[in-house]
């Protein structure tokens, strides 16, 4: 599975057999979503940075609700309830986290996660190769919170999300904390990358955390 960043907690995933997927497309954040196309698309919850539905081209079919559906024959979507705070959603409601299996790879995708260490977000996570996490705070878990995901599941990719970039007119924190907790520890190790192949490396001992450069054009429009 190729995995490409948007930018925000927008990535496309695309399968060896072409299916796209699109998650948490974004409304105006300082930066404009990317003019794509997609089969499926999912929604972590309807924020305006997180559910710019329109955005996505080619009639996908969106996924908003919590509970199993089969996407496709090379395709699984699985969605798990939890809050957007750690406030058992009194502050800003639910959020969705997605979990995609295909090509023999899981990749789970946090969405707006705001409850830090929770045993039961950790028993649907636990098992994935590919997490996506949320570190820039405020309205998520903080870099500090999300270190603690990552210690506890240790998967063997992490690629961070939702946090603050030159150009994001969203104030959270940036990504530099959250890689301080890796770069250089034993176990761990700090890489950036143009796109992610999920699936094709031999399995390394250490988790890689692996930042995305922010794809302003993935094509088949």
């Amino acid at each position: 599975m190729q995995i490409n960043y948007l930018g925000h907690s927008c990535f496309l995933l695309t399968t060896k057999a072409g299916t796209r997927v699109v998650t948490d497309p974004y409304g105006d954040i300082g930066y404009p979503m990317p003019s794509l196309s997609a089969d499926f698309v999912t929604v972590s919850h309807d924020h305006y940075d997180h559910c710019n539905v329109a955005a996505v081209g080619g009639d996908p079919v969106v996924y908003r609700r919590a509970g199993e559906s089969k996407a496709g024959a090379d395709l699984a979507i699985s969605a798990f309830a939890s809050f957007h705070d750690d406030a058992a959603g009194r502050l800003r409601g639910r959020n969705l986290i997605f979990s995609f299996t295909a090509d023999g790879v899981r990749v789970v995708h946090l969405g707006d996660l705001g409850e830090p260490d929770a045993p039961r977000v950790k028993e649907f996570v636990r098992g994935a190769d590919v997490l996506l996490i949320p570190v820039g705070g405020r309205y998520t878990i903080d870099a500090a919170q999300a270190a603690q995901y990552v210690r506890a599941l240790r998967p063997p990719v992490v690629i961070p999300m939702h946090y603050k970039t030159p150009d994001l007119n969203i104030g959270i924190a940036g990504l530099e904390e959250f890689l301080a907790y890796f770069a250089g520890k034993e176990g761990y190790t700090v890489r950036n990358m143009r796109e992610f192949i999920a699936g094709t490396a031999a399995q390394d001992a250490a988790t890689q955390i692996i930042t995305l450069e922010r794809c302003q054009y993935v094509g088949a429009e």
